[in-house]
């Protein structure tokens, strides 16, 4: 495979458990890739997979590699070792933490997102991944995508409990602002850890608010700049090819710590504070109050594409200004 297209579609047979899977991926595609098209089938998460595929060596350790850079055969059989979710006894392993977020160029930015490879991505992840709706989409209203690790939700610390580590203010923000969005929440975990936090946490059966669906790892999908490498991404354009009659980038908008979720679509990402530390933050964080005042006050608009999102805690400064002069 190593000297065929890039786009040259290969059929890999990987055995695992005593069973044969037929996996189909393209040489554009990663390491990781090809691990998230092997869990849709066997449940077993991308980071508890070891691959086994001769003459390839360590060299499937690496997650960001591409395919096309491996000696892969259709002939050839890969084997995988590794236990899915139900069967471990074992907390979970989270997904690794990423401290090194960076913000790219703008002529870099534009690249990635209008790279025919990344839209070819693009187009295979909407056909691989199903949306399933929680709540029905509204008519009329604005669509607002949430992560959960450090944006609504400290990860990292320990609690007895986990309403601990809940952002403050998160159903007091969710109910505000469902009166204008939608709401839809998407992490780079697994769904069963997705539904495990947010059911703690009480989001999935509020009575005040509806979560419309819920996004995990399997549909992200990798990108690579020339400075900084392969990494993964968050492409609203999944969401919005798939309910094109409700949500689309004039009325999307997506909250994230990490600035590399939104290089497919740029203009429709807020970089929220990380929200860590939370006992020591517990009584202090205001972020979610704030951003409530902007996302009602941007919810006037026909168009939310135009908008820096850059600046937002300008616009509920001003907001606090007119009232207090009032």
């Amino acid at each position: 495979m190593a000297s065929s297209s890039s786009e040259e579609e290969v059929t890999l047979t990987v055995k695992w458990s005593g069973k044969e899977y037929t996996v189909r991926v393209c040489g554009d595609d990663t390491v990781g890739e090809l691990k998230r098209r092997i869990c849709e089938l066997t449940n077993v998460l991308p980071i508890r997979q070891k691959l086994l595929y001769p003459k390839a060596g360590s060299k499937l350790n690496d997650d960001s590699l591409f395919l096309s850079q491996l000696p892969l055969k259709s002939s050839f059989k890969m084997t995988m070792i590794g236990t899915t979710e139900e069967d471990l006894i074992v907390d979970p392993v989270e997904s690794p933490e990423i401290l090194d977020d960076f913000e790219l160029g703008k002529e870099e930015t534009v690249d990635i997102k209008d790279m025919e490879v990344n839209k070819q991505k693009l187009i295979r992840r909407i056909s691989q991944f199903k949306i399933e709706v929680q709540n029905p989409c509204r008519k009329g209203k604005k669509l607002l995508v949430l992560d959960i690790d450090y944006t609504l939700f400290d990860h990292r610390s320990t609690a007895e409990n986990p309403l601990q580590l809940m952002r403050p203010y998160l159903h007091e923000f969710l109910t505000s602002v469902y009166s204008e969005y939608d709401i839809m929440i998407w992490s780079a975990t697994s769904m069963k850890w997705i539904k495990v936090k947010m059911g703690q946490l009480g989001v999935l059966d509020n009575p005040n608010y509806k979560i419309t669906a819920l996004l995990d790892h399997m549909a992200m999908i990798t990108v690579q700049s020339s400075s900084r490498g392969v990494f993964d991404c968050k492409p609203l354009g999944l969401i919005w090819a798939q309910f094109p009659e409700f949500y689309s980038a004039s009325n999307t908008i997506m909250f994230d710590d990490l600035r590399r979720n939104f290089v497919m679509n740029p203009q429709n990402g807020l970089i929220i504070k990380p929200f860590r530390k939370a006992h020591a933050n517990r009584h202090s964080d205001q972020e979610l109050v704030k951003l409530t005042q902007y996302l009602l006050a941007i919810a006037e608009l026909d168009d939310l594409s135009n908008l820096d999102h850059n600046n937002w805690e300008l616009l509920t400064e001003d907001n606090g200004k007119r009232r207090r002069h009032r």
